[in-house]
């Protein structure tokens, strides 16, 4: 019996992603009007617009944390506290960014200047993105 309640509490504690990494980096068009992917030596891995912040590296980034990009007030307000992006996080926050600011940062008036929402494939667009490190 104690063996089940802590296997029951490992996995409710753990997030469970199913995602499809080569089924995000497909759906990543989507994305690319306005994100790049550049690694760290200057690779171009997705030519991309510069509306939004380079992925690369994202998943286990500072929110809001990449050097010489123009963020708005909120995702900087949600990454002051030193949070990261994880796979959870940026699956919420695709969904609907300004409503995810608004519950990180606990301000009603939070918004965010990606306005594409991604209603599904979250996970593999997370599962793609954390494997560009």
């Amino acid at each position: 019996m104690l063996i089940r309640l802590i296997v029951t509490a490992a996995l409710l504690s753990s997030p469970a992603f199913a995602g499809d990494a080569a089924k995000g980096e497909a759906d990543f068009k989507k994305c690319k009007s306005c994100h790049a992917i550049t690694a760290t030596d200057g690779t171009e891995i997705v030519k991309g617009g510069k509306t939004g912040p380079n992925l690369f590296g994202v998943i286990g980034r500072q929110i809001g944390s990449v050097a010489d990009f123009k963020y708005g007030d909120s995702i900087v307000a949600a990454g002051a506290d030193g949070s990261v992006w994880d796979e959870a996080s940026l699956v919420a926050y695709v969904v609907d960014p300004a409503k995810w600011l608004q519950d990180k940062t606990g301000d009603a008036a939070a918004k965010s200047k990606m306005t594409f929402k991604l209603a599904k494939g979250g996970e593999d667009m997370a599962a793609y993105l954390a494997t560009l490190k």
